[in-house]
């Protein structure tokens, strides 16, 4: 079973309030939930009382192996749940260039070369089209 921690939406319309629940991830966001840690109102005025949230049983469910949202994630910085506790996940990856090495160097080469002979030949081809349609259309013309 794999187990989320993740916002539950209560409150009115126009009016969102959300719980802050362990739930199985099968089960539907506003469904059954194995735990609620705390509270998240975010139209509340105030920050200090924005959010509620009981930190040592969020790291029990982090122990435990649950996923938090993004959102919750920074809900759970902002309470300090990963200070003393170990780090947050990985950050996650963005694409950066490679490193361009001899043998990456000389495949691009290739791979350029290959593709200059393809527009050649594909050139070539259209040339030899455009001239037999020609020549079609003089010898129509000289019938």
């Amino acid at each position: 079973m794999a187990v989320v921690i993740r916002l539950k939406r209560t409150g009115r319309r126009n009016r969102a309030c959300y719980r802050i629940s362990v739930a199985d991830s099968r089960s539907p966001r506003d469904g059954r939930v194995l735990e609620n840690l705390g509270l998240y109102d975010p139209v509340h005025p105030t920050k200090e009382q924005q959010s509620t949230l009981d930190v040592e049983r969020a790291r029990h469910w982090l122990g435990l192996g649950a996923t938090p949202s993004e959102t919750v994630r920074s809900l759970f910085k902002r309470h300090g749940v990963f200070t003393d506790w170990g780090q947050p996940a990985k950050p996650r990856k963005r694409p950066g260039r490679k490193k361009v090495t001899a043998t990456r160097t000389a495949r691009i080469a290739t791979k350029a070369a290959r593709t200059d002979a393809k527009k050649a030949r594909h050139s070539a081809r259209v040339a030899a089209k455009r001239a037999a349609a020609k020549a079609e259309a003089s010898a129509e013309e000289g019938a």
